[in-house]
């Protein structure tokens, strides 16, 4: 298959591209998603029949300084007209359209025991939430075949940008003291995880909204301290603390992302545990 990507350089995209190359034909886009002609001319002229659209502003402290600014801030311009300008040329084409979104669409209000699924309607509470779901809204009314996919604390075992899960090993390798947040909920993937679950949804051409997330939900602290047991690792480097504290004067986090997996478990896709995960980056970071 031919696939032109935006934003495939990024710490998702990158890893796409590594483990999926000799399955897809990539075309990686450098167009500034933001200047409409642009992007439309080279999704015109791709003889792509996917695009893949990873580029976003995901600097969730950083959009929130664009708040003030609305529509002409570069959160807004970014992930909705960037998203809009990409919908409409998929739709000039006769493209299929894949849109990578997050879990912070969700206000984080749900109990663990029901966790989010893909029909549950977004309530985002931090502007970088609203201007992702506001791409969603664009893909959702487009005239176009289209797949939305939700990801969530994405980590893998190397890349130049860091990862919630490398900067804990790296200050932990430092015998350094982190603190944890106890009071917050995740879903982290292992990017491999969703390289190959988008390698099969792609072969089986399907449409809709998907939650490619990891199988376990987990608090800061208690991946903090799984990290520690896997790489051996001093826990006590490791100290308790909550949203309240860590998040002062940023952008407001929801408090329980649970998302549940069970849409892509239905296409016969695995996604690891965040034990898993580590247990596999921890082979992978062995062997480089």
């Amino acid at each position: 298959m031919k696939i032109l990507g935006t934003g495939l350089s990024g710490l998702v995209g990158s890893r796409i591209i590594e483990l999926l190359k000799e399955r897809h034909e990539f075309d990686s886009s450098e167009v500034d998603i933001t200047d409409r002609d642009k992007i439309t001319e080279k999704i015109k002229t791709s003889n792509a029949s996917i695009v893949l659209h990873l580029a976003a502003k995901t600097d969730v402290d950083g959009c929130e300084i664009d708040k003030d600014s609305k529509e002409q801030g570069e959160a807004w311009r970014v992930n909705v007209l960037g998203t809009k300008n990409v919908a409409l040329a998929c739709s000039i084409s006769n493209k299929k359209l894949i849109y990578i979104s997050t879990d912070f669409v969700f206000d984080g209000e749900n109990s663990l025991a029901d966790g989010y699924k893909e029909e549950d309607r977004p309530n985002p509470i931090n502007w970088y939430g609203q201007t992702k779901y506001g791409g969603e809204k664009i893909v959702q009314n487009s005239n176009l075949p289209w797949l939305i996919v939700r990801i969530a604390y994405p980590y893998r075992a190397n890349f130049a940008k860091g990862d919630f899960a490398r900067g804990i090993i790296a200050k932990l390798k430092r015998a350094e003291k982190i603190s944890a947040i106890t009071d917050h909920i995740m879903t982290p993937t292992f990017i491999d995880d969703i390289a190959y679950a988008l390698d099969i949804i792609i072969q089986r051409n399907v449409t809709g909204i998907f939650h490619l997330v990891g199988s376990q939900f987990i608090s800061p602290f208690e991946a903090a301290v799984l990290i520690s047991n896997i790489f051996n690792f001093d826990k006590n480097l490791i100290q308790k603390t909550t949203r309240g504290k860590y998040f002062k004067d940023r952008a407001q986090r929801p408090f329980r992302l649970a998302l549940k997996n069970d849409k892509i478990q239905q296409l016969d896709i695995k996604m690891r545990t965040f034990e898993e995960g580590l247990d596999e980056i921890k082979k992978q970071m062995e062997s480089l």
